[in-house]
């Protein structure tokens, strides 16, 4: 009896190892800092997840540009040493594809997004990401985008000349405010406050969401409603990476992911209407933009897309034959 005690303590240190083994880690990088559209996307996502993942997986969510920049967590996405990023711009410096979601006044609303994602995005730009080794599970929101600056109100495109202004990585945004008479510069998020608050750039553009999380509106006097362009966030893992998860791991992270889609939908309107009225409050001074001016404008970028992306023409017209005038 005695000396079968060491065997049976092994045993019972075996067994007692594999159970505290735990679920598999996954990461989630993104960019945008907490109170962001973006981060309550992601935090709600990892709370479904794991929740219908019951301890065969766990999903950690690391935002505020903990794991790298979006260029930084994109290549991390191909290597897997990221297993999931919620990317929104930067998706088109990777595939050329995503810069249809670059192009000025193309989506109306949050009902025009759902048609032209059910129609458009999952049928023929999603499955050219594959090729460039990125999978995408669903289409949340960044948000519609307006214009700050410490110059003056800009209500029509003119009023743009000369203005130094961040914009993230991507050429169509570039070539828009470029067009525009502005001088962009492609900058990362987490470096927009401190060059907004020494003078480096005189504004940016980003949704209400990402302004008042990054607390811009601190360092900026001018909210000009310029709604130029909508930019949707894409929850995105690593092809290879995520072929090699478990069956049933990856099956209730697609649903969490798409369920977590119609939350940021339903979510996003009140949220746009509440942040204005908080900005408004905290001393920004707001206007709006002449909306036909900046259409008018644009045009030149359609044209451009359409003769550099294959099929770009194409999704733009049924883009726009999809909304509601």
């Amino acid at each position: 009896m005695l000396r079968s005690l060491p065997i049976v303590a092994l045993l019972l240190l075996g067994s007692c190892g594999l159970e505290t083994r735990g679920p598999l880690q996954l990461q989630l990088g993104h960019v945008a800092n907490p109170g962001s559209l973006t981060d309550d996307s992601a935090q709600e996502f990892a709370r479904r997840a794991n929740a219908k993942l019951a301890g065969r997986a766990h999903i950690n969510v690391f935002g505020s540009s903990q794991l790298g920049d979006d260029q930084t967590l994109l290549l991390k996405l191909k290597l897997g040493t990221v297993d999931f990023s919620v990317p929104s711009t930067v998706m088109s410096t990777a595939v050329d594809a995503f810069g249809f979601f670059e192009m000025p006044y193309l989506v109306e609303d949050r009902e025009h997004l759902k048609r032209i994602r059910e129609e458009i995005f999952w049928s023929s730009i999603a499955p050219r990401a594959e090729p460039k080794g990125y999978r995408m599970l669903a289409v949340w929101e960044n948000g519609f985008r307006q214009i700050t600056n410490n110059r003056h109100p800009i209500v029509r495109p003119e009023d743009l000349a000369g203005i130094k202004l961040r914009t993230p990585r991507g050429r169509w945004r570039l070539r828009l405010f470029q067009s525009y008479g502005a001088s962009p510069t492609p900058m990362s998020l987490s470096e927009v406050f401190v060059a907004l608050q020494t003078g480096v750039i005189d504004g940016q553009e980003n949704p209400l969401s990402q302004i008042y999380s990054s607390q811009l509106h601190e360092v900026q006097k001018y909210l000009s409603l310029t709604n130029h362009v909508y930019s949707p966030a894409f929850l995105a893992v690593g092809v290879e990476r995520w072929e090699s998860l478990p069956e049933d791991v990856r099956a209730p992270i697609v649903e969490a992911a798409l369920e977590t889609q119609d939350w940021v939908l339903s979510s996003a309107a009140q949220i746009d209407r509440d942040l204005l009225a908080k900005l408004e409050t905290e001393g920004m001074a707001v206007n709006a933009a002449d909306r036909e001016a900046f259409v008018a404008a644009s045009q030149t970028i359609y044209r451009e897309f359409g003769a550099e992306v294959e099929g770009g023409a194409e999704w733009i017209e049924r883009a726009l034959a999809l909304g509601s005038h």
